[in-house]
């Protein structure tokens, strides 16, 4: 009969406490409960429904902005645009007060409670900065290049803007919270309608184009952008929701080649991208970003058909363990 030993080369270990660095696999028995253990993987994502937007929107503003118990979303198509503005708890939606005027295709970052719109309608892009307080919006400093349905990342004193769904726009903008500067040139044209996360300092872009659609990776460092060999496994634009950090994000959403709207979640681990078995329960691009990797939140979005109002929650617990006692 094969044993732990013989499968191990290492008896069962007889403690009076359980270990602090236990290796998945690892079994012990614990002299003071009196009980057998092992420590198992324990790994579970999955999308759950949240609270719905009050307005259907799809290309609006939300990329990294707040997290999933409190997050922001402005502007948007339909409308022809609307100046719409909500933030979220965990739970709902509430109308907080509108953009200065409406915009569609506008990128965003920070927090629920301080952020920036950039860019935006009239396409093939504008200028135009929203700053916001928590309370109200107010014009902010103009950037130095046009944008339209730009990517972004970071804080409000610390942000990045870069790309553009119009033309072979590879300019990346930096914030300081104060005035706007050039970063680095991405290295992928075109670099329009991909996702982003991560900071002003380590950002992360994947997917993009249309058609066809990417499946590319870059990394940014806060000076220069890198082509890591690591790319999506479906290949996808048309803005696919991203959220979390340079070495541990999430991608969802976006549209395939065909211009049909997808479902599919990656999780990525700073080296590559794993497709998780089910994705998004409601298929869209042109969709909202925001939270971590293991707390997301996908809001709104495009259908194939029309903007639609669903919010998706996501909860992930990567390659984590637990113990469980064996009878």
């Amino acid at each position: 009969m094969t044993t732990y030993y013989g499968l191990y080369g290492q008896k069962v270990q007889y403690l009076a406490s359980d270990p602090t660095d236990v290796q998945i696999g690892q079994v012990w028995y614990n002299s003071t409960s009196a009980v057998l253990k092992v420590r198992q993987d324990v790994v579970t994502n999955s999308w759950a429904a949240g609270g719905n937007v009050n307005t259907a929107r799809y290309f609006n503003a939300g990329l990294q902005v707040g997290t999933q118990t409190a997050a922001l979303i402005f502007g948007g198509f339909p409308g022809p645009v609307n100046n719409a503005s909500e933030s979220y708890n965990g739970t709902s939606w509430t109308n907080t007060p509108s953009l200065p005027s409406g915009k569609s295709a506008i990128t965003g970052f920070g927090t629920q409670t301080a952020a920036l719109g950039a860019g935006g309608t009239p396409a093939p892009g504008t200028t135009t900065v929203f700053s916001w307080n928590g309370t109200t919006w107010s014009p902010g400093t103009s950037m130095g290049t046009a944008k339209y349905g730009a990517l972004s990342a970071g804080t409000q004193t610390a942000g990045l803007v870069f790309g553009n769904t119009y033309g072979p726009d590879t300019v990346t903008e930096e914030w300081d919270g104060t005035s706007w500067s050039v970063g680095g040139s991405l290295n992928t044209t075109p670099v329009s309608g991909g996702g982003s996360a991560g900071t002003q300092t380590a950002a992360l872009v994947f997917g993009g184009g249309g058609p066809p659609m990417l499946n590319r990776t870059e990394s940014y460092n806060g000076t220069s952008w890198t082509t890591v060999p690591a790319t999506l496994n479906t290949s996808r634009g048309a803005h696919i929701g991203g959220a979390g950090l340079q070495t541990a994000a999430l991608a969802f959403g976006g549209d395939t080649n065909t211009f049909t709207a997808t479902s599919a979640t990656e999780i990525w681990n700073g080296s590559t991208w794993t497709s998780n078995p089910t994705g998004l329960a409601t298929a869209r691009s042109r969709l909202a970003g925001n939270g971590t990797q293991t707390a997301a939140l996908a809001s709104a979005g495009f259908n194939n058909t029309a903007g639609v109002a669903n919010t998706e929650e996501w909860s992930g617990i990567v390659a984590t363990t637990k113990t469980v006692t064996v009878t």
